[in-house]
């Protein structure tokens, strides 16, 4: 694992299609060839994972200066462009009547991924910071966007999917619900026969970022069998952040 520091790190919006690509092919190295992912528009001749929504959206590219590489990647999509796809990518899995009927400024995060020799957290920090600085730009209100569990058989994620929906399940005014077709309970055991310890430890590191900052899940899991996931949606009500925490991902974004 290479010893990287901030300053070795940039952050930019894709502005061209060499841009894109380039985090299509990085998407391709982590959900396709690491975590099995398959889809209809997955391009393996060219080996670029991509969907009708990139054109759409925004993407947030972290660099390695020292390698000029792309290293990092999280797409948003905000509500006009979401209008411009026919809709948002979560849409597949969920109902967000409720979020898109809210008359708040929305941003669906998603696709977000870090090249495997730099997990240690520093990377992550400064795409989040950059993210900060997005939300600020754009005002936005509420951020929401499937988060995943690798692997469909989910009968192995009991106890975590329990404790998300005991715990932090979202206010009826938040609150999207997966659809029936793919639709899988949460709730499947009893805030007593929890081990609440052994739950959290199961749940992916992105998830419990986002329950630190305040987040919320919706109601139900979706299997996603062509991304061979287990997909639960966060939702964060930018208002209501934790102050403490929000400072660890926002310090740096100035």
């Amino acid at each position: 694992m290479p010893t990287t520091h901030a300053a070795d790190f940039e952050v930019k919006l894709a502005t061209t299609d060499e841009d894109l690509r380039a985090a299509q092919r990085l998407r391709y190295q982590v959900f396709v060839r690491e975590l099995g992912a398959q889809g209809h528009f997955v391009d393996h001749d060219a080996e670029l994972e991509k969907d009708p929504f990139d054109v759409h959206a925004d993407h947030l590219l972290l660099r390695d200066r020292q390698k000029d590489e792309i290293v990092g990647v999280y797409r948003v999509l905000r509500q006009a462009a979401a209008n411009a796809a026919g809709g948002f990518y979560s849409a597949s899995e969920y109902d967000l009547n409720v979020l898109e009927s809210s008359g708040r400024r929305l941003l669906e995060l998603g696709r977000s991924c870090i090249h495997p020799e730099y997990r240690n957290g520093l990377a992550m920090h400064r795409l989040w910071t950059a993210l900060a600085q997005y939300i600020r730009d754009f005002e936005i209100e509420v951020l929401f966007g499937v988060a995943s569990f690798h692997g469909t058989n989910a009968t192995q994620f009991t106890q975590p999917l329990a404790l998300l929906h005991h715990r932090y399940l979202a206010p009826a005014s938040l609150r999207v619900t997966a659809h029936a077709s793919s639709f899988h309970p949460m709730d499947a055991i009893t805030p007593a026969a929890l081990d609440h310890k052994q739950a959290m430890v199961q749940v992916p590191g992105l998830i419990k970022a986002y329950l630190r900052l305040g987040g919320f899940v919706g109601h139900g899991a979706y299997v996603d069998h062509a991304f061979n996931t287990t997909d639960v949606c966060l939702i964060l009500d930018t208002t209501q952040m934790r102050p403490g925490q929000a400072q660890r991902y926002t310090a740096n974004s100035q």
